[in-house]
């Protein structure tokens, strides 16, 4: 069974604009923010990948569909999930949910190629690549 990953966040004031709408790039911030918790809930450190292994995550690919309007103030869960591991590339779902009502806001996924500091394609180093085909 395919591990879900679920995190909150609270809309600051800055990401909103005059309406008091989140603005729309934000959501891609908050898809990191699902992303890093969700390599967390494997016990997995984003920051050891980069330090310890010389290997980063790039974004190659990134889509949101905007269902209904974020507000200033609204607490939000992100629901995030891992669609696909194949080599070098990963893709990530995710969804954002209003937590008063359940309402979904958003969804969207991203692609990632897995490279090193040369920034040419690598493989995910085995306990990470273990960790993560466990969680599809």
């Amino acid at each position: 069974m395919a591990l879900t990953s679920e995190t909150t966040l609270r809309v600051r004031y800055a990401e909103t604009d005059q309406m008091g709408v989140a603005y729309h790039g934000n959501y891609f911030a908050w898809f990191e923010v699902g992303r890093v918790e969700f390599l967390r809930d494997l016990g997995l450190d984003y920051a050891s990948l980069e330090r310890q292994h010389g290997c980063y995550i790039l974004v190659a690919d990134a889509h949101c569909r905007y269902k209904s309007p974020v507000r200033y103030d609204d607490l939000l869960r992100i629901r995030t999930r891992l669609e696909s591991l194949r080599g070098p590339l990963i893709r990530f779902a995710y969804e954002v949910l209003r937590v008063a009502d359940g309402t979904l806001l958003a969804e969207g996924d991203t692609t990632h190629l897995v490279a090193g500091k040369d920034l040419k394609a690598r493989s995910l180093p085995a306990d990470f690549a273990a960790a993560m085909e466990r969680a599809q």
